[in-house]
């Protein structure tokens, strides 16, 4: 019975280990070079355009003419375009095609570095990358213009701003009338509503749609905890597509009312969002053009009958920024957003992981620090599971003390397996010891250990977030390396190559220490094989957690600290009353 207690120790350990090195290890690269294949093959078809789901015509091809790329800078200066600026974001629409394809994110920087240039979210065709949100209108009679990605549209002003909205307008010269009307909260949020008015004297059908098109597949991790690529909520199901996943499996379709859908990224997210009742047919879509991997995720309304002399308006939101969860949930209440939040990849713990999240950022408000919002964190889940890790070090303590009289029996029996786990097992009847009671602690953390790398990971709130000393960004690993002694030699630390393996920074470290002091209190295994195992654990967990985040690392450091502290108490007090040792103190 002890051999299995032993053994299913080893296998909740192990697979510890087993998951955390996949997250942190684990690449496809046969998955890559199919994933080339594809696209080469794909290339054959690029020139082919990707049809709407609607017998009112096509939407726009994914891809446009090939243009000499040009810097970005360069190409916005080269448009006519309406400016526009918030507290948040800033950039330009381009009155060539009546789209949003300038956008910077005024707070948040590409690095720490200093003089690190703003995050640029949103780019203009021409330049290397082009990304951007387009909106238009399909006819049933494909010979009547309507505006394209080369219209020119006229503004009613020359600055859009919250308060402030910006009307764009342009006559076919055949008796249609296009509004493209935007406006702008203090945040990330863009209401575009669309109008057709019909002077003519034919009754036509007409279904607006909007886009988000994005040309080459970013560089992406390969952990699959974190999801980078084509999102949505429709039918009221979250839809997560990675890019290639989208290659594989081909262009997909929902139907759906109200909903949203977009491409994200890990921070950053472009998203469309009907209004709550509108009934739409959704679509996440790749083609290979003009050697590159377009991406699109579109929504189309239902088509409406526009009569002589009518006018159909439609509104649609288009989200562009950071996904920082306090806004998010603003327009989930404001707007009927479902399920907006799942933007962020709180992935299979979400009931766990947000409250966590917002537990601790409830803390932050409080003190300022995120990294002492963690050790407060830390105390307080310590405290929440106290009864339970009580009982357990109790029962740790007190197999401690039997490993003597264990001994012994294994000596008294030999080699008989079915009697010495009877004797053992009388033994821990005998002295009420539970041998499973120390996985107990271990069992519960798990899911908190990965609500908490969820939230270090993916969570906006986390990144760029300072500690102390040298810990500047808790979401990105400990930077300094014991390759050249924690910078005291006068070299950087390797960025790339095998070498990184090895440049374990001084929290992963102290967490290994931290790790090897609660081990050496607990019972050791009676297994020589078991009991080697578990000795090298540290070790292997200390190389894996060296490229975690800065803040994980802090976390399991100081819960092991915490955990030692408790365990030396409470052994301290089992031991005490253990007859022997009072028998020994008065002697």
């Amino acid at each position: 019975m002890q051999d299995q207690n032993k053994n299913m120790i080893m296998a909740i350990a192990l697979s510890l280990v087993v998951l955390l090195g996949w997250q942190m290890f684990f690449v496809a690269p046969k998955e890559e070079q199919a994933r080339k294949l594809r696209a080469e093959q794909a290339q054959l078809a690029g020139d082919e355009g990707t049809r709407g789901s609607s017998d009112l015509g096509e939407l726009p091809k994914l891809g446009e003419a090939l243009v000499v790329e040009i810097p970005r800078e360069q190409a916005i200066a080269e448009s006519s375009r309406v400016q526009f600026e918030n507290t948040n974001i800033r950039g330009s629409i381009n009155l060539t095609g009546g789209r949003l394809d300038d956008l910077v994110l005024s707070n948040f920087r590409e690095t720490i570095a200093e003089g690190s240039p703003d995050v640029s979210l949103m780019s203009p065709v021409g330049t290397e990358l082009p990304y951007f949100a387009s909106f238009g209108w399909l006819l049933s009679d494909a010979s009547i213009p309507t505006p394209k990605s080369d219209t020119v549209w006229t503004a009613n002003r020359s600055e859009l701003s919250p308060g402030n909205p910006l009307d764009l307008s342009w006559d076919n010269g055949a008796g249609l009338v296009f509004h493209r009307t935007f406006a702008l909260d203090e945040n990330y949020l863009f209401t575009v509503n669309q109008s057709i008015e019909n002077n003519g004297d034919t009754t036509l059908e007409v279904a607006p749609y909007s886009l988000i098109n994005r040309t080459g597949t970013p560089e992406v991790s390969q952990l699959y905890i974190l999801h980078e690529g084509l999102v949505g909520v429709l039918e009221e199901k979250l839809r997560e597509v990675d890019y290639d996943d989208l290659q594989d499996d081909g262009n997909q379709t929902f139907t759906s009312t109200g909903g949203w859908l977009g491409i994200t990224d890990k921070y950053w997210l472009v998203s469309l969002m009907p209004d709550k009742d509108a009934a739409i047919t959704a679509g996440f879509q790749f083609q290979r053009r003009n050697n590159q991997d377009v991406y699109q995720a579109n929504l189309k309304h239902e088509s409406q009958t526009l009569a002589a002399g009518a006018k159909i308006d439609v509104m649609t939101r288009l989200f562009a920024g950071a996904k920082e969860i306090s806004i998010l949930d603003q327009y989930t209440e404001q707007y009927g957003i479902y399920n907006f939040d799942r933007a962020v990849d709180f992935g299979w713990f979400y009931y766990l992981t947000k409250p966590i999240f917002l537990l601790l950022q409830w803390i932050y408000g409080l003190i300022g620090n995120f990294g002492l919002s963690i050790l407060i964190l830390t105390v307080m889940v310590k405290a929440l599971l106290f009864p339970l890790a009580n009982k357990s070090y109790r029962s740790m303590a007190k197999m401690r003390l039997l490993q003597p009289k264990i001994e012994e029996i294994k000596k008294k029996v030999g080699d008989d397996r079915q009697k010495l786990q009877q004797e053992m097992m009388a033994l821990y009847k005998q002295e009420g010891a539970n041998p499973l009671a120390g996985c107990l602690p271990i069992i519960v953390q798990i899911p908190v250990f990965f609500a908490l790398y969820k939230v270090f990971y993916v969570t906006i709130e986390m990144r760029h977030a300072p500690f102390f000393g040298w810990i500047k960004d808790m979401s990105a690993p400990d930077p300094t390396s014991i390759l050249n002694l924690f910078g005291l030699l006068p070299f950087d630390a390797p960025t790339a190559g095998i070498l990184t393996i090895f440049s374990i920074g001084i929290w992963p470290i102290l967490m290994g220490i931290s790790m090897y002091g609660q081990q050496l209190l607990n019972p050791q295994p009676t297994d020589p094989t078991q009991a080697q195992i578990m000795r090298f654990l540290p070790l292997i967990f200390t190389f894996i957690l060296g490229g975690f985040a800065a803040g994980l690392v802090i976390y399991w450091t100081w819960n092991n600290l915490l955990s030692v502290a408790q365990q030396w108490i409470i052994m301290r007090g089992t031991k005490l009353s253990d007859p022997s040792d009072r028998k020994k103190k008065k002697a």
